[in-house]
C-alpha cells in the first residue's frame, strides 16, 4: 500500500510549486496538458539508450502526496499560498501515463514517458521523474554497452561506494536489468532480488600477518570455491599462495591492478602450470566498455565494474527533459505548444513512437505527432513503442525484474551492428506532423 511508503512530493525543485501557485491564479491550472520526457541527442559514439527507472517512476507518480509534514514545512517557509497549500493537501494524481516499456532502446526525441493530467497535476511531477530516467537511464545505456562488450563474460556491478548510498540501490537495479548478471549491494538484493557476490577486500589481507594466513581464514570460512584477491603485494606469488591454500579447485581469482591484459595472461599461465585449469580469472579497476572490449583475447572470465558504472567516461548523462508540447485550448481540443530558443527547441504536439526494420539495416523510429486521437489509436508501421502505464491515476501491473532484463537483452539483439559499435552510429528517427 503506498500509504505505508515515504512521500516523494518534496523530491522536487521549489518552482515547481511556483508554477502550481501562479496558475492557480491565472485559471491555467485544470487545463489538459500533455508533458513529454525525451533526450533532444545521445552521448557522442552512442548508437542507442537503455530506457530504465519506468517502474520506479510510475511508484513515484502514486506515492506524490502531501501529509501535515510537508504541508507545515511548506507553510513555513512561505513557498507558496494558502489557496495552493488547499490544493497540494489534496492532490492525488488522476491522469494517464504512456511510456516505453523498461528495457527498451531510445533514439533522440523518442518520448520515452508521457504524461496527460492537469497542467498542475502534471508539472510538478518534473523534477522527481526526470531525477529517476537521468540516473537509470544513464546507468542502463553504461552497462548495456560493456555487458555487449564483455561478449558473454559476465559484468558484476560493484558501483556502490562510488554513489550516494540510496543512488546506489537504483543504479544496481538498472544495471541488472542492461545484462549484469549481480551486484555486490545487499538492499539492491534484497529489495529487487538481484544475486549479490562479495567475499574479501584488501583489508582483510592486511589485517593478517601475510597473505597465507588471510587466504586460510578465508578459505576455512568458504571453502575453495571462492575468489581469492591477489594482487595485495605480488600477483604470481598471491596466486601461487592461494592455490598452496585452496588446491588446484579454487574458485577464482581477482586482480584490481596493473595492466590487466599482460596481468590477466600471465595469471593464466601460473594457474595452469599449478594444475588450476578451470580457476577464473575476475578482473576490476575503472573498467569500462573500451576497456573491456581491450580485454576480448585475454584469459579473462568476467568483470567487477565499478566508477565508470555510476559516473566518469563510462556515464554520460542521458540528458532527458520534460517538456510541456500539447495543451487545451478554450473549446477543449488539445493544441501543440514548442519552444523556440536557439540549440532547446522542442517539436510541439503529443507525439506516438514506432520502431520499424528491427533486426536489420532499416532500423529507424517513426514519431508522429497527433493531438486529441487517443494515442492507442493511432495507426503506423512497426512496432507501437508506448504502452500505457497509468489509467486515471492508477498503475497498471508491471513486469518483472527478470523479464525487463529479457526484454532488453531481446532489443539489444535487434539491434544492427553499426548502433551497438562502441562508436555506434545512432539509426534514425523521423517525425511526421499530423497534428
Amino acid at each position: 500500500m503506498t500509504v505505508n511508503r515515504p512521500s516523494t512530493a518534496l523530491l522536487t525543485d521549489r518552482y515547481e510549486f511556483t508554477m502550481v501557485d501562479a496558475a492557480l491564479r491565472s485559471g491555467q491550472a485544470d487545463r489538459r496538458s500533455v508533458f513529454e520526457i525525451f533526450t533532444r541527442s545521445l552521448p557522442p559514439q552512442r548508437g542507442f539508450g537503455v530506457v530504465a527507472g519506468t517502474e520506479r517512476a510510475v511508484q513515484a507518480i502514486a506515492d506524490f502526496r502531501f501529509g501535515d509534514a510537508e504541508l507545515d514545512w511548506l507553510r513555513d517557509i512561505d513557498a507558496v499560498s494558502p489557496p495552493t497549500l488547499n490544493y497540494l493537501a489534496n492532490y492525488s494524481f488522476t491522469g494517464d501515463v504512456w511510456g516505453f516499456r523498461e528495457g527498451d532502446l531510445y533514439l533522440s526525441e523518442s518520448p520515452v514517458f508521457t504524461v496527460e493530467a492537469s497542467f498542475a497535476d502534471a508539472v510538478v511531477l518534473e523534477t522527481v521523474l526526470l531525477s529517476i530516467f537521468n540516473h537509470d537511464s544513464a546507468v542502463a545505456s553504461a552497462v548495456a554497452r560493456m555487458v555487449d562488450a564483455a561478449a558473454g563474460r559476465p559484468v558484476i556491478d560493484g558501483g556502490a561506494r562510488r554513489a550516494h548510498e540510496r543512488a546506489a540501490v537504483s543504479a544496481a537495479r538498472a544495471a541488472y536489468l542492461a545484462g549484469a548478471t549481480s551486484t555486490s549491494n545487499l538492499e539492491a538484493g534484497r529489495r529487487y532480488g538481484i544475486p549479490t557476490v562479495g567475499t574479501i577486500g584488501h583489508a582483510f589481507v592486511l589485517a593478517h600477518s601475510d597473505e597465507r594466513t588471510a587466504f586460510e581464514s578465508q578459505h576455512d570460512l568458504l571453502g575453495p570455491n571462492t575468489t581469492y584477491l591477489v594482487d595485495t603485494y605480488d600477483i604470481e606469488v598471491g596466486i601461487r599462495t592461494a592455490v598452496s591454500v585452496a588446491g588446484s579447485t579454487l574458485g577464482a581469482i581477482r586482480i584490481d591492478s596493473g595492466n590487466l591484459a599482460d596481468e590477466s595472461k600471465r595469471a593464466r599461465a601460473v594457474l595452469d602450470q599449478l594444475g588450476a585449469n578451470e580457476t577464473s580469472i575476475i578482473v576490476s579497476g575503472d573498467l569500462d566498455e573500451w576497456t573491456i572490449a581491450e580485454l576480448a583475447d585475454s584469459p579473462v572470465d568476467g568483470y567487477l565494474v565499478g566508477t565508470n558504472l555510476i559516473t566518469g567516461s563510462g556515464h554520460p548523462t542521458a540528458s532527458m527533459v520534460y517538456k510541456l508540447v500539447a495543451i487545451e485550448d478554450d473549446g477543449g481540443a488539445l493544441q501543440p505548444v514548442n519552444k523556440r530558443s536557439s540549440g532547446k527547441a522542442t517539436i510541439g504536439g503529443r507525439k506516438v513512437a514506432f520502431r520499424c526494420g528491427e533486426g536489420g539495416d532499416q532500423f529507424r523510429d517513426l514519431i508522429v505527432t497527433e493531438n486529441d486521437t487517443a494515442i492507442g489509436d493511432v495507426a503506423g508501421p512497426g512496432r507501437r513503442l508506448q504502452v500505457p502505464l497509468v489509467r486515471s491515476g492508477q498503475p497498471l501491473p508491471s513486469p518483472s525484474l527478470d523479464n525487463i532484463k529479457a526484454w532488453n537483452a531481446e532489443c539489444l539483439m535487434a539491434l544492427p551492428a553499426s548502433g551497438r559499435a562502441l562508436d555506434g552510429l545512432e539509426p534514425p528517427t523521423r517525425i511526421v506532423d499530423r497534428s
